[in-house]
């Protein structure tokens, strides 16, 4: 029942966001993590971006107060799209699973994910795709 609320509680806040790709750069506002119209309504662990170089997208996961960590979902061991929820990435065709930062927790893959390097300033986070 445990893995069963975790892959429900990540099917629910799922949201693919926009982004704008400009110089190697993509530009997401801050306000896409905002699950309501209020700066008090509660803000989503992660968002999904859908990049025109890989058929897999990006999770921009949220770490801690403006700390995001940004990975390419797609499982190191046989290319299979990851899953999103309970706090780690797992792979639905042999189960492995890596942590939000892209590194190896559970076998069968050996490789970390391709992560990208995260910047924000006061309205945008930038991932350095390039």
């Amino acid at each position: 029942m445990p893995l069963a609320s975790s892959i429900l509680q990540g099917c629910s806040s799922i949201h693919y966001a926009k982004a704008a790709s400009i110089n190697g750069m993509l530009h997401v506002a801050k306000k896409e993590f905002a699950k309501g119209l209020s700066a008090e309504e509660k803000q989503r662990k992660f968002i999904l971006l859908n990049v025109d170089f890989s058929e897999f997208p990006i999770c921009l996961y949220r770490t801690g107060t403006d700390k995001y960590a940004a990975a390419l979902l797609e499982c190191t061991h046989m290319g299979c799209e990851l899953n999103v929820g309970g706090g780690i990435y797992t792979c639905p065709c042999h189960g492995a699973e890596f942590s939000v930062e892209g590194e190896v927790l559970e076998g069968p893959a050996e490789e970390n994910l391709r992560t990208f390097k995260v910047e924000v300033d006061n309205e945008k986070i930038y991932i350095q795709i390039s």
